[in-house]
């Protein structure tokens, strides 16, 4: 199977949320599919490609956000936690200006978004931060930000004691980041 084709069924199986059993015939095996699938997590691979992929970003500015998916835990040392909805993970993800992502970090259902950007703005290579109000944090996002030159587009909470502007067209293009949420769940 080249790798093409391989990579096809990954995305078809992963996209249609189907088991490896019901992967369709025209994508070969599925027991070979499912094995050179761990074989690659295994050994890096899916890690490899995607930063290879992502150091081609488009970062006019970058966008930050994160949701929840839900979890079965298996065995130890995974990022599983327990939130509202039951077991969950959640997926912390720094897009480009297309919308495409960059970083991912993972943390328990419980964590703040505010946990996954400690983790993905000091790698952040784009001028401009466009994020919801959950990152409006001065010590943990604005602050550090404002130390190293970067600009940030993030409405103010409403409990703010001084309310601060923000481009309010920029902010606009933040749904790129909720569309790869959408496409990802």
């Amino acid at each position: 199977m080249d790798n093409r084709l391989f990579v096809e069924a990954v995305l078809y199986r992963y996209r249609a949320g189907t088991p490896w059993r019901d992967l369709p015939e025209r994508f070969g095996d599925r027991k070979n599919v499912h094995r050179r699938f761990s074989r690659w997590s295994k050994s890096s691979v899916w890690e490899r490609l995607f930063s290879r992929l992502a150091a081609d970003a488009d970062n006019e500015y970058a966008m930050i956000d994160s949701t929840i998916a839900g979890a079965q835990k298996v065995g130890a040392d995974q990022t599983i936690g327990r939130s509202r909805g039951g077991l969950s993970t959640k997926i912390h993800t720094m897009a480009d200006a297309l919308g495409k992502p960059v970083r991912f970090f993972l943390t328990g259902g419980e964590a703040y978004d505010l946990v996954g950007a400690d983790h993905l703005l000091p790698s952040m290579s784009a001028d401009t931060l466009i994020a919801d109000k959950a990152f409006d944090a001065d010590e943990r996002v604005i602050e550090p930000l404002t130390r190293i030159d970067k600009a940030f587009v993030i409405p103010p909470k409403a409990n703010r004691l001084t309310i601060r502007g923000y481009d309010r067209e920029l902010y606009k293009t933040r749904h790129r980041i909720e569309n790869f949420f959408a496409k990802l769940k």
